[in-house]
């Protein structure tokens, strides 16, 4: 299939230059369903990229769909703030006897607004109120968000310019085997903290992904995490996780850290805990941790009804008796047995991930965009990563069938052979 693009004068006069996704993708999309896409003009196209992570169980997932239908046609609240509400309720025991309890996870959970930026900003907020300090540690290649706090604590030099202003009271430190192995972990991180010359504030938390999806599917490894863990008990500083593109399954486990042991003081959710790509997010504290006023933090769109409605039936659906983990764990090994042949036909790559998050590292990063570009030539959704994006990022739907995943994987590596 070679996919002509279509005329786009309307979004190429009206709307803003900012748009990304896309430039990428000259297509008007008009329907989807399940792991596939369509266009206005009849052409399909396999997704890899659901989302950026939002849409783990596939577009338009019928079980989602019938839940949202029917409350919607009986006049379910919509828009409720953070009023108690039927569907809110819902949730929150649903959450809380599928997910939390079974995991024996003491969080309270808080309703930020609609996006992962608003989680990570309460997140920050949070942790600088309970500590009484503002210094925040996070992490080479690191991405948590748009909003200025997030900003702060991003390590992308592009996406950080675009604040326009100084980006505070953040302190990047070395991700897991950012020196190729050759410095002891936490090293730098220990001595800045034990020196009362370093000039490093005392941190109120660290900030971390367990695997880091925009910086380029960099992966922490469980003992990296524990010692992480270890040092921020010992040094006084909360722990935040950000979990909002890793969590939901989409490493194996529900939430990314489990395989590790770890129990953080605060985790951020969003783009999937609604099921079904609607706005929705979390802030997860330790009940200690609960020391908020009142409407201290807020916005108008916490209350995002419709979303707890899917957010339920996803949690009844597909965690209630431990096969999702099983099948996402399977199917990563299919994508890691392909990712091993191409790369061995193909010396200037390496790959890496967990779950259904893989990237495919090349050392010309024009290689990884000529190798989304030829993919959506023939009809499949990749979209690149990394700093200079050099990796080409897989993330399709976890309710991708075994065919789906396999015949985007044999087009990935006709794209690698045909950008050679």
């Amino acid at each position: 299939m070679t996919i002509t693009p279509p005329a786009l004068s309307v979004f190429e006069t009206l709307e803003s230059e900012v748009r990304s996704y896309c430039r990428g993708w000259p297509a008007v999309f008009d329907r989807a369903q399940g792991a596939r896409l369509t266009d206005e003009d009849g052409h399909t196209y396999l997704d890899f990229f659901a989302g950026a992570g939002s849409l783990n169980y596939g577009h338009n997932n019928p079980v989602l769909k019938r839940a949202l239908i029917d409350y919607i046609e009986r006049d379910g609240i919509t828009h409720g703030l953070d009023m108690a509400t039927t569907a809110k309720r819902a949730f929150l025991e649903t959450f809380q006897n599928v997910i939390l309890r079974p995991r024996d996870l003491p969080y309270k959970v808080m309703f930020p607004g609609p996006t992962g930026t608003n989680a990570v900003e309460a997140a920050l907020k949070l942790a600088r109120k309970v500590k009484g300090r503002e210094s925040v540690v996070s992490f080479t290649n690191a991405f948590h968000g748009m909003s200025l706090g997030s900003l702060a604590v991003t390590g992308n030099a592009f996406k950080r310019a675009g604040a326009g202003i100084p980006l505070v009271h953040g302190t990047p430190m070395p991700f897991d085997n950012y020196f190729d192995g050759t410095v002891p972990d936490f090293l730098w991180f220990e001595r800045l903290l034990e020196d009362q010359g370093s000039g490093l504030n005392k941190p109120a938390a660290v900030i971390v992904e367990t695997v880091q999806g925009e910086g380029g599917i960099n992966v922490a490894r469980a003992e990296w995490l524990r010692a992480l863990q270890e040092l921020c008990h010992r040094q006084d500083m909360l722990l935040i996780v950000d979990d909002i593109q890793m969590g939901c399954g989409r490493t194996g486990g529900f939430f990314s850290f489990e395989e590790a042991g770890i129990v953080p003081d605060i985790v951020t959710l969003s783009k999937s805990i609604s099921g079904y790509g609607l706005p929705m997010s979390l802030c997860l504290f330790k009940p200690e941790l609960d020391i908020w006023e009142p409407g201290e933090h807020n916005g108008t769109f916490r209350g995002n009804n419709p979303a707890f409605v899917t957010a339920a039936a996803v949690l009844d659906a597909y965690w209630a008796d431990g096969q999702m983990e099983k099948q996402t764990q399977a199917r990563g090994e299919q994508v890691e047995q392909a990712l091993l042949a191409i790369c061995a036909e193909e010396p200037t790559a390496q790959f890496r991930g967990r779950g259904l998050v893989w990237g495919m590292e090349f050392q010309d990063p024009a290689r990884a965009s000529a190798v989304c570009a030829r993919a959506f030539q023939l009809g499949l959704l990749l979209e690149t990563s990394g700093p200079q994006s050099e990796v080409v990022k897989l993330l399709p739907p976890l309710t991708i069938t075994t065919e789906e995943l396999d015949e985007g994987l044999r087009t990935l590596a006709r794209c690698v052979r045909e950008t050679a």
